[in-house]
């Protein structure tokens, strides 16, 4: 089913109240560029929980979200539209709810049979002593990390037990609840997905240790290597794990999943990212583009996947 065409209107939303809200803009204005390259009529909106009024223009056909973080990521915004009976991009209300919650996610993934790392949920209630006593059951390094917030911000490794706990307080303080990881020494790496298809694998090397908001954002040193799985066999059990992952959450459209490969060869899944960057250093459009697809492709697919859930929905 093609759709491209100078009448099809696409609202493109960015921005949001996250602390992600620059790269949602990067996001939706290369979105936007993409769409436009490929015959739609696209305008950006940049809205949030208090500035909805882009979604009562009868003349949009589809909204692409390219929100990242609270509201456009956490499932509020898709339920809106859903109420709305609007067509979006992405993810519904339960999938992206989910996702975004890192310790319910790792809990879908487990029952699902994936392998993640061992982790606790952070209680700032109880005694720094009591938590300290049950780290060592992590392993002896520890990865900090907001339950509810993406793009790594807020992410630490500490090397002790003391050190965890601090970390953990400290990021409770500014994100809310938090969350204690066994550190797995290995390789980062990342699988794209679009329309229930693995992407080329990923592998991420950063100059900054690992794959932190200025690895990501600033620094350009970091490395995406594609074709470092040697082990044909390793590199479809990882796009395998992809699929799962998408799956266990009810992910639709488009995600993409994060994995560590330790260095005993098992992948541990991190997390699935249900609206990943869409810049044009961003690894989804990487991926596709390594297939063959350019950006415009890319939310082309997406615009069409979009109609395609409606007709399922009509049907």
């Amino acid at each position: 089913m093609k759709i491209v065409n100078s009448t099809s209107k696409i609202a493109v939303l960015m921005g949001g109240i996250g602390e992600e809200r620059d790269i949602s803009i990067q996001s939706g204005s290369c979105v936007a560029e993409a769409l436009r390259k490929a015959d739609f009529n696209a305008v950006t909106a940049d809205i949030g929980p208090d500035n909805t009024d882009i979604l009562e223009d009868g003349s949009i056909d589809v909204f692409f979200i390219a929100l990242h973080g609270k509201f456009g990521e956490d499932g509020r915004l898709q339920r809106i539209l859903e109420e709305k009976s609007l067509i979006y991009t992405g993810s519904g209300p339960n999938a992206s709810e989910l996702a975004f919650d890192k310790m319910a996610s790792k809990k879908a993934f487990a029952e699902a049979g994936l392998i993640i790392p061992k982790v606790i949920r952070f209680n700032e209630k109880r005694e720094a002593t009591e938590i300290e006593s049950e780290l060592p059951q992590l392993g002896n390094r520890f990865v900090v990390k907001p339950v509810r917030q993406g793009s790594t911000i807020g992410v630490s490794i500490v090397d002790d037990p003391k050190s965890a706990v601090a970390a953990a307080r400290e990021c409770s303080a500014k994100f809310g609840d938090c969350m204690i990881e066994e550190y797995i020494d290995g390789r980062e790496i990342t699988v794209g997905i679009l329309q229930r298809q693995a992407l080329p694998i990923i592998e991420i090397k950063s100059k900054t240790g690992f794959y932190d908001y200025q690895a990501k954002y600033i620094d350009e040193r970091t490395e995406f290597l594609f074709d470092t799985i040697d082990d044909a066999a390793l590199a479809d059990k990882i796009a395998a794990a992809a699929l799962d992952c998408f799956d266990a959450l009810g992910c639709r459209h488009f995600a993409r999943a994060d994995f560590i490969l330790g260095k005993n060869g098992i992948p541990y899944v991190l997390e699935i990212n249900t609206i990943p960057g869409f810049t044009n250093h961003s690894l989804l459009p990487m991926a596709a583009a390594k297939t063959g697809l350019s950006m415009s492709d890319l939310c082309t697919e997406i615009i069409e996947a979009a109609y395609s859930s409606l007709i399922r929905r009509k049907a």
